[in-house]
């Protein structure tokens, strides 16, 4: 699986960002997709994830009400909708995809997923 991520720049705090993740290479069918980020100097950390089969969706606790993840079979692409932007919401943004379908205690864990995309900055600030 190969992951294209885009959409990221800078936006004004309470701003918001749609963030896309391509995925090619196969049908996708019981995979998890996931966004993880990763703050200078800090590790990288999981935001949403979802079940590729079902739609099931997570949130981090940090951005549950403001960042939404959701996908689109039909052109095998996840979003991550991101509002109410904070400064501490800067960092690269990646994409993830596991071959599997995650339970939700592995869904936030870097090491499950198998493929990465190349990341995209997302910069908050005044």
């Amino acid at each position: 699986v190969q992951l294209q991520a885009s959409g990221g720049g800078w936006v004004q705090p309470g701003g918001s960002l749609r963030l896309s993740c391509a995925a090619s290479g196969r049908t996708l069918s019981r995979e998890t997709l996931a966004w993880f980020r990763q703050a200078p100097g800090k590790e990288r950390e999981f935001v949403a994830g979802i079940r590729w089969s079902g739609g099931n969706t997570f949130h981090a606790g940090a951005v549950k009400g403001r960042f939404t993840i959701s996908r689109n079979n039909a052109e095998s692409t996840v979003y991550l909708r991101m509002n109410s932007l904070k400064p501490e919401d800067t960092a690269v943004y990646y994409c993830a995809a596991s071959d599997f379908s995650l339970i939700m205690s592995s869904i936030g864990t870097p090491a499950q997923y198998h493929y990465w995309g190349q990341g995209t900055q997302v910069t908050v600030s005044s």
